[in-house]
């Protein structure tokens, strides 16, 4: 549903003033929808946006198969010179791509405000657990 997915966006990207860019990506990695900051120059054009995503879930799926032995993925983060990127899983079906300002505590701010934010909302998106 177009209106849970914008309005979630909108609540999420207001947590914080380091959340830079969100978007809700499928199960095949095809972004549904994207919110970024006010007054933000994009880092990424579209269409890398969209290359991004897909392979975020890509290595996601990737990551699923050690979890037997591992654990089940929480979220995964990449530090570059510019900008924090993380990939949370939010259902079977979606997944939540946002990037952080690069000189913010991102683990903070995960686990203070966005997983909260996500666990009142992921019965809306799917019942089903993240990582079958």
């Amino acid at each position: 549903d177009y209106d849970l997915i914008y309005s979630f966006c909108e609540e999420l990207l207001n947590l914080d003033n380091s959340l830079r860019w969100i978007g809700i990506s499928n199960k095949y990695g095809v972004l549904i929808n994207v919110e970024q900051r006010e007054g933000l120059k994009p880092l990424m054009s579209e269409e890398e946006s969209e290359e991004y995503a897909a392979a975020a879930v890509s290595r996601y799926r990737t990551r699923v198969k050690f979890q037997t032995k591992i654990g089940k993925l929480n979220y995964a983060v990449g530090r570059y010179e510019n900008v924090t990127r993380i990939t949370i899983p939010i259902s079977s079906d979606y997944f939540l791509l946002l990037t952080i300002d690069k000189e913010k505590n991102y683990d903070d701010i995960i686990l203070e405000k966005i997983v909260p934010f996500i666990d009142k909302s992921r019965n809306k998106f799917n019942s089903e657990d993240p990582n079958d």
